[in-house]
């Protein structure tokens, strides 16, 4: 689990403790991960708007652009359709969060911005765009699913795990 927070600290720490690579490893030789906001950013193969020195983990041939809906106070909620979930849309809650500008083959895109929000105003740029996607057994969102008590996402990268212990997880 790779948690919201601030990606290039988040990126000078690991580098620090020296856990870039031996992280990297285990992602590429099929360790389940699952990152929200800025987890999503480190688990990018390319990232938009960050630091020249950010180091990623890899993990997901995607492209995201780091604090794509804005500053802080252009923080909001809405609900999303998510693939592969029941019982009906998901919360989410983006704060300063990225946005996925480009998908690889292997990558499934799991959840977009509706062209309207659930308060009914039109989502702008940001319509359209992907904001939670799964390649092989990894799982990023660019919400915090954490905040809003739908245990659902997070079921679905336990069931990714008990599958990835048992022998039947999918590889990228």
């Amino acid at each position: 689990m790779i948690p919201g927070g601030e990606s290039t600290t988040m990126s000078r720490l690991l580098q620090t403790f020296d856990l870039l690579d031996p992280l990297r490893k285990r992602i590429v030789d099929g360790m389940p991960a699952y990152g929200s906001c800025a987890g999503m950013i480190l688990l990018a193969g390319e990232v938009l708007d960050g630091r020249p020195d950010q180091q990623q983990l890899g993990g997901l041939d995607v492209v995201v652009r780091r604090n794509a809906f804005g500053r802080q106070v252009d923080s909001f909620e809405t609900d999303l359709p998510f693939s592969g979930l029941v019982d009906g849309p998901v919360r989410a809650v983006f704060i300063r969060a990225p946005w996925v500008e480009s998908v690889g083959p292997g990558v499934e895109v799991l959840a977009t911005v509706p062209e309207r929000t659930v308060s009914g105003a039109h989502a702008g740029a940001a319509a359209g765009r992907a904001v939670a996607v799964r390649q092989g057994s990894v799982i990023a969102t660019s919400f915090h699913p954490e905040l809003t008590g739908d245990l659902r996402v997070h079921g679905l990268f336990c069931d990714l795990v008990k599958r990835t212990v048992m022998g039947t997880g999918t590889r990228s």
